[in-house]
């Protein structure tokens, strides 16, 4: 599986689209309503959606990430083009190999999204093994 591309639904497109273009520039596709852009190997979608209306009322429930090696960098130029700044850059984690900065951002229907380090996932074989004991 692959999860590649986070559409967000709105009541009002042009607004998130105007909005995301200061951003991340041109969307990559305009087509019927959908406005899209490219950002690393996934895409994001804004749409208009029937069941969506007015501002979200729980910003936090759902918050996608955008990683950077440039946390804070990537902060100032967001800031500089317009982005609602929630949570100024800060770091989360101390021990080795877990120290990030994370910054936190809403769009204007209030969706959160955040600009994040690079955060390596554990691979199979870094899981524990399950007690393998003698069964009964």
């Amino acid at each position: 599986m692959n999860l590649n591309v986070l559409l967000i639904g709105t009541d009002n497109p042009e607004r998130l689209r105007d909005y995301y273009t200061k951003l991340f520039g041109k969307p990559n596709w305009d087509e019927g309503g959908y406005f899209g852009w490219q950002i690393g190997s996934g895409s994001m979608t804004v749409a208009a959606h029937d069941q969506v209306k007015g501002k979200n009322s729980a910003p936090g429930r759902l918050i996608w990430n955008i990683e950077t090696a440039d946390v804070k960098g990537q902060f100032e130029k967001f800031k500089a083009a317009g982005a609602t700044v929630v949570k100024e850059p800060y770091s989360m984690g101390e021990a080795p190999g877990q120290d990030m900065s994370i910054a936190t951002f809403a769009d204007p229907d209030d969706n959160y999204f955040q600009l994040m380090s690079p955060m390596e996932m554990p691979t199979e074989a870094d899981r524990p093994v399950a007690d393998m004991g003698a069964r009964s």
